[in-house]
């Protein structure tokens, strides 16, 4: 156990080499990694949890890594250290992840003070909510005080970003009435602050018209929190435009949750959805791994209507707990 002494000592003194092995470490699907991993996060987790956790998500196009990049460097000029997780649950299909390249966030990559990193899906969404949970407390021990954790677009993978962050905040392009209608209820209903982006140029008289027409729908929804009310602000990421105004919206949200003790309970209910999480994980991994053969003549039954999928799953299930 020297070199996860080492491992750990060298986290903990924000060494980002040490960091990203760590990450590594927790992603393996080796078993005497994942024992080393575990055996690490217990370690550091005294800690962890002294970061604000950030969640965005956004339509295609409507500039999140352009905005995270600018709002990163806003944030290390004041002297915060920034991480950047990357879910991304389409990369099973394309071999990567949306910050697989790093060239689109260059100048923040760059940044002493900041640390970017793509999360593999492992061919399952919750493979990737798993991995960047365990990524999130290396961040936080190693001393980022803010993590902001970017999905792909709108969809499953917000939920599941939702349910591991502190604050969820939604990325909307100046396309009014026409954008929102392809936003799904429940991802607004998600959102604890709506960026109305490029709201710049020709294009900021449209962004101010649908910041307008985003309050509205937001006054038609029922808050998440009885101390907290979803706002929306303008924003340019090109221009630099908004970020403070974005950071003391987020400041004020972190405020008044730890004031009533609203954040403290908010992470206990998400550690225990996490744990419940991992139990399923494990119990389906176990539960393939016992019956390969056995599986694939079952599967081949229910395909070919032999069989009805629930007295298919009842009988494995009732050998499988013998």
């Amino acid at each position: 156990m020297v070199k996860l002494d080492n491992l750990k000592d060298d986290l903990l003194k924000g060494q980002r080499r040490a960091l990203a092995k760590a990450i590594t470490l927790v992603e393996s699907t080796r078993a005497d990694h994942q024992g080393e991993a575990q055996e690490l996060l217990a370690r550091i987790l005294p800690q962890t949890g002294k970061s604000i956790r950030l969640g965005f998500t956004g339509t295609p196009g409507v500039g999140k890594s352009t905005f995270i990049e600018a709002f990163g460097l806003h944030l290390t000029a004041f002297g915060h250290k920034v991480a950047v997780l990357a879910v991304d649950p389409s990369s099973s299909r394309t071999g990567g992840s949306i910050l697989g390249d790093k060239t689109r966030m260059e100048m923040l990559s760059k940044d002493p003070n900041a640390f970017i990193r793509p999360s593999p899906s492992g061919g399952t969404l919750g493979g990737v909510a798993r991995r960047t949970r365990e990524a999130m407390l290396l961040c936080e021990a190693a001393g980022y005080d803010v993590v902001l954790i970017e999905t792909v677009g709108v969809g499953q993978s917000e939920i599941a970003v939702s349910e591991m962050v502190d604050m969820f905040l939604l990325m909307l392009s100046p396309g009014g009435g026409d954008d929102l209608q392809g936003i799904k209820r429940g991802i607004m209903e998600l959102a604890d602050l709506v960026i109305v982006n490029k709201a710049d140029g020709d294009l900021k008289s449209a962004a101010m018209r649908a910041a307008a027409d985003y309050k509205s729908a937001l006054l038609l929804m029922r808050p998440k929190t009885s101390c907290w009310t979803a706002s929306v602000v303008l924003a340019s990421a090109l221009k630099a435009q908004g970020l403070d105004q974005v950071w003391e919206k987020i400041q004020a949200f972190e405020f008044v949750m730890k004031d009533g003790g609203a954040l403290d309970q908010m992470r206990g209910e998400q550690a225990k959805a996490w744990m419940w999480s991992e139990i399923n994980d494990q119990l389906v991994d176990a539960f393939q791994a016992n019956y390969p053969e056995k599986l694939e003549q079952v599967e081949q039954m229910v395909c070919d209507g032999k069989t009805p999928a629930t007295a298919a799953a009842r009988g494995l299930l009732k050998d499988f707990l013998k």
